[in-house]
């Protein structure tokens, strides 16, 4: 998840310092949370797992430049479920910050932009799985609705936080509002498919039931709440 470089210029990008700062303390009270109930081994080593997927899935995986932004599958709502919330966290923002560090410097200014527009919809989509996802199910044995409820939640809060970078830094011209409906419609295809992925990477955890309460998976995953 890219914001283009200088599309916020210097004079206005403290902004995203303020948003990075807050959702990164906020990812950091997740994560204090998590070792309180389940020790801080169960955190490392999920941490340690994100953080490579992510890394992954931004390098490996395909991505394309489109308007204001790149289209990527960044599989929020698969690690939510596979490792919660406070993992996938800093799994996002440790695989964004190791990406600009040594693969793409340019985009070290926006990093603020950029774990903003990961975090704080990752934020709203666990919020979300709270209420749509009764207590009396685990996560392997959610419906293709569910996941895709998450999906739009957590994609669409990309595609809002982008286009907000975007008006702030360029404001409202037609040009600019264009490319971010450009990049909005091209985002929002991954809705189509992330789905299928979560239910297929759930199907295979619902399998290897020997993964049950073991620290590298979230506890949700194969109990109810």
């Amino acid at each position: 998840m890219h914001i283009e470089p200088g599309l916020v210029d210097t004079t206005k990008i403290f902004l995203s310092y303020a948003t990075g700062a807050t959702a990164l303390l906020y990812a950091g009270k997740l994560a204090l949370d998590m070792v309180k109930k389940e020790g801080p081994v169960a955190l490392l080593a999920r941490s340690v797992f994100t953080i490579a997927l992510v890394f992954a899935f931004f390098e490996l995986l395909p991505h394309h430049p489109v308007g204001v932004s790149e289209v990527h599958l960044i599989l929020g709502t698969t690690l939510l479920l596979l490792f919660g919330a406070a993992p996938a966290c800093i799994g996002l923002a440790g695989g964004l910050l190791i990406q600009s560090v040594f693969f793409a410097q340019q985009d070290l200014p926006q990093y603020g932009m950029n774990v903003t527009t990961l975090l704080v919809p990752l934020f709203a989509t666990a919020a979300i799985a709270k209420r749509i996802v009764p207590d009396s199910i685990a996560y392997v044995d959610m419906t293709y609705a569910q996941t895709f409820k998450l999906s739009v939640a957590y994609q669409g809060g990309i595609v809002v936080w982008v286009a907000f970078w975007a008006i702030y830094g360029a404001g409202v011209g037609s040009a600019n509002l264009e490319s971010i409906a450009t990049f909005g419609a091209a985002y929002m295809t991954v809705v189509l498919l992330e789905p299928l992925v979560d239910l297929g990477v759930l199907a295979a955890a619902k399998a290897l039931r020997r993964l049950e309460g073991s620290s590298f998976v979230e506890r949700r995953l194969h109990q109810a709440a």
